[in-house]
C-alpha cells in the first residue's frame, strides 16, 4: 500500500438497491484503473471494518493491491463530516474476491440476503458505470465509432436509448430510496414512542424466539429440496409483509397473524395440511 494518498481522475456514486456505492478511476503504475472504497462497504453489509482490514492485509493479493485513495464524500443527514477523506481501496477486479471472503452464515440473518446480493452484482454494477462512461481508452473502437457505417449507427443509437433507460433507473431507484427512508423515519419514531410509552407494544422476546424457530424450521425444509439457504430471503419476505425491520419489532398485536402466516408457509412447502400446526 502507497502511503501517499491518490487523486481520483474520476469519481462516480453508484445507487445499488438501498446503497450508495463509490468508485474512483485513478492512474496508477502507468494506466488507469478503477478503485473502490472498502470501508463504506463493510458498513453497508454490517461486518467489522478492523476486522476486514486485517483479512485484507494477510492476504498477499490483497494487501499488495489496497491503495489509500483521497475521496469526497457527502456530509451525512445531520449536517456532520464529508470533504475529502482517504480511504483504503481496493481495484474493482479484486471486489469479489474480497467479499466472496465474507461468509453471509456468519452475520445477522437479516443482512445475509445482502450479502448475496453483492457477491452475486456489485461488480457488474459498479464496473458498468465507468465503461458505460467510455473511460476505458480504446482509440482503435473510437475511430470506428467516428465512421458513419450503419453499424456504427445502430450502435450509438442503442448507446442512447441504453443511457436514457439507465437515467430512468436511477431516476426510480432514488425515488425508491426516498420512500424506504420516509419508512425508516417512521419506523424509528414508532420505536421511540414504544420505549417512551407502552413497553408491551413489540412482541415478548418469547414470541421472538418462536418466530425465529419457525422461520429455521422452513428454511431446513426447503434446504432438503432445493439444497439451497433460503433463511435469510424467508426472514425478508416477512419484513416486506408485514412492514417491519426486524422480527423483534412485530407489533404484539400481529403475533397470530404472523405465525399462521408462517405456518402457510411451512405447508405449502411441505404438504403436511393435517396434523397439529408445526410450531
Amino acid at each position: 500500500m502507497t502511503h501517499k494518498a491518490l487523486t481520483p481522475l474520476k469519481q462516480k456514486e453508484v445507487i445499488f438497491y438501498e446503497d450508495m456505492v463509490t468508485a474512483v478511476l485513478i492512474h496508477t503504475d502507468n494506466r488507469q484503473e478503477i478503485f473502490v472504497p472498502i470501508r463504506p462497504i463493510c458498513d453497508y453489509l454490517g461486518v467489522d471494518w478492523s476486522a476486514q482490514y486485517r483479512r485484507i492485509n494477510r492476504d498477499p493479493v490483497l494487501a499488495e493491491s489496497v491503495q489509500g485513495v483521497a475521496v469526497t464524500t457527502t456530509p451525512s443527514a445531520d449536517g456532520r463530516g464529508g470533504g475529502i477523506q482517504e480511504m483504503l481501496c481496493l481495484p474493482l477486479k479484486f471486489l469479489p474476491g474480497w467479499l466472496f471472503g465474507i461468509s453471509a452464515m456468519r452475520v445477522k440473518p437479516e443482512l445475509q440476503e445482502k450479502i448475496v446480493r453483492y457477491q452475486r452484482e456489485c461488480y457488474d454494477a459498479l464496473a458498468e458505470a465507468f465503461t458505460e462512461g467510455r473511460l476505458t481508452a480504446d482509440p482503435v473502437f473510437d475511430e470506428l465509432l467516428a465512421s458513419d457505417t450503419p453499424a456504427a449507427q445502430a450502435y450509438k443509437i442503442a448507446t442512447a436509448i441504453m443511457k436514457m433507460a439507465r437515467q430512468q433507473l436511477l431516476l426510480e431507484a432514488q425515488l425508491e430510496t426516498h420512500a424506504v427512508q420516509l419508512v425508516d423515519h417512521e419506523q424509528r419514531l414508532e420505536e421511540i414512542e414504544a420505549t417512551l410509552g407502552d413497553p408491551g407494544r413489540f412482541i415478548t422476546p418469547d414470541q421472538a424466539m418462536q418466530i425465529s424457530q419457525a422461520i429455521k424450521t422452513i428454511a431446513t425444509e426447503i434446504q432438503k429440496r432445493t439444497k439451497q439457504n433460503e433463511y435469510g430471503k424467508i426472514y425478508g419476505q416477512m419484513y416486506r409483509e408485514f412492514g417491519i425491520t426486524s422480527y423483534k419489532l412485530l407489533p404484539a398485536n400481529k403475533f397470530d397473524r404472523a405465525m399462521a402466516w408462517l405456518t402457510d408457509m411451512y405447508r405449502q412447502i411441505t404438504g403436511a395440511y393435517d396434523g397439529e400446526p408445526p410450531f
